[in-house]
């Protein structure tokens, strides 16, 4: 037999390694096992020595049972639908942490009797916006709209403008959501211009409500006209406006992008948003508006297939009642403090690689603000360093614009700046290794 199979140790020896044993009670014995093999491989060809196998095998672990990984953010995009969309703050994140054994989701401690599921989150919402008469929660934006259609509209006729049929990522297109569920669509306008009157001519008794779609991910400009909610209120029918980005109130940096709180006042029976963008919460679908058709909606049998879990819950409690999350900070960011972090980052660098810094254009992303530039400041580097830096023990995603990788700081918190710093530094020192 050849001497390196014979004295390659066997599988159940390595995994008596103490540092493979803690290994496998914090990541689970699949992955401790698969490493083990990969380094026992390595050892047969003779590639290590058999008593490298247990600190190659450790070495090759990841850092947590999840195939995911941390990123930082500097694409200048706040809310990047690739990245997961908002970033969630750190109570929310506590919170999680809270909910994730047993927890009282449906439970009152009080009297040991069965209670609301979630009502702290749904409290915590319908504070944030007093206009609503009743508030639910589901697990995303879609299912939200898809609820409303299912319990008002199936078999009977849903009004929209042409205009406002839109697609948004991965294909998703809001006409096929709404035949999805049983209802028949009513196009009413042309692709840039629609009138209170084709409203009018349009609703009838088969008129289950009028939908008003907030336009994401695109401006129509130039010879347009659209129908404001206050208006549509008028024709009799029930209005259900998707606002997508979930913004709860008016933000003066958002002068144009729907919020709930307005639409509500102006005539919406319903309002139905996203939790997992403006608001800076987890993916969650909102609803929100007249107290007796929200009830309604909630004890639907298709509501329960589209309920949240705990975990979401919990978030978006924290979320709602607790300090500002990532994404509003990163939107309300000013350009002075910006630009001294870029200083600051720039004369630490400046002995590693030559960087400069530059003015940038960010944006509110995942839909919101279609259009909206923001003011920002960014590291600019080589491209070439755009795949290593993505590549790194702390993976950091930019974008290359104009022959240059800019690394926009309004996305990225100020606290994690020293990890962008040593991300850089590592990976101009490998790209200064890959040239030598």
């Amino acid at each position: 037999m050849d001497d390196r199979r014979r004295s390659t140790p066997r599988t159940d020896e390595v995994l008596r390694d103490p540092g493979l044993v803690a290994a496998t009670e914090r990541l689970g014995s699949t992955l401790v096992k698969r490493a083990v093999t990969s380094a026992l491989d390595r050892c047969r060809t003779g590639d290590i020595a058999p008593d490298d196998v247990p600190a190659v095998a450790l070495a090759s672990l990841p850092p947590t049972a999840t195939s995911l990984r941390a990123v930082l953010n500097a694409t200048g995009i706040i809310v990047h639908t690739n990245l997961g969309r908002a970033s969630l703050s750190a109570a929310a994140v506590e919170a999680i942490g809270v909910a994730a054994g047993p927890t009282d989701v449906e439970l009152d401690l009080a009297d040991g009797r069965r209670s609301r599921r979630g009502r702290g989150a749904l409290d915590a919402l319908a504070a944030a916006v007093p206009d609503a008469g009743g508030v639910h929660v589901v697990n995303n934006g879609a299912a939200a709209l898809a609820l409303v259609t299912c319990v008002l509209a199936m078999g009977r006729e849903v009004v929209v403008a042409r205009g406002e049929m839109v697609e948004i990522g991965d294909g998703f297109r809001v006409p096929e959501l709404i035949e999805s569920v049983g209802a028949r669509l009513r196009e009413v306008g042309t692709t840039n211009r629609v009138r209170l009157s084709d409203y009018a001519s349009a609703v009838h008794d088969e008129t289950a409500f009028i939908l008003k779609v907030h336009p994401s991910n695109f401006r129509v400009e130039g010879f347009t006209s659209a129908v404001p909610v206050r208006e549509l209120a008028r024709l009799g029918a029930p209005v259900v406006a998707d606002i997508g980005s979930g913004l709860l109130a008016p933000h003066p940096m958002l002068p144009d992008e729907p919020d709930a709180a307005t639409k509500l006042r102006a005539g919406a029976t319903l309002v139905t948003a996203s939790g997992d963008k403006l608001l800076g919460g987890p993916q969650a679908g909102l609803l929100l508006g007249e107290a007796t058709l929200v009830e309604r909606l909630r004890r639907h049998p298709f509501a329960r297939a589209l309920r949240v879990d705990k975990l979401t819950l919990a978030a978006l409690e924290a979320t709602l009642a607790g300090p500002t999350p990532p994404v509003r900070s990163a939107l309300e960011c000013s350009v002075t403090d910006l630009r001294a972090r870029a200083e600051r980052l720039r004369a630490e660098l400046d002995a590693t690689l030559p960087v400069e810094v530059v003015a940038s254009s960010a944006a509110v992303g995942g839909g919101g603000a279609p259009g909206l530039v923001l003011e920002s400041v960014a590291l600019s580097l080589e491209p070439r360093l755009a795949p290593l830096l993505r590549r790194g023990d702390v993976p950091v995603v930019g974008r290359v614009h104009a022959g240059r990788l800019l690394l926009d700081l309004r996305t990225v918190p100020a606290g994690q700046d020293a990890l962008l710093a040593e991300a850089i530094r590592r990976a101009a020192k490998s790209e200064s290794n890959g040239r030598s």
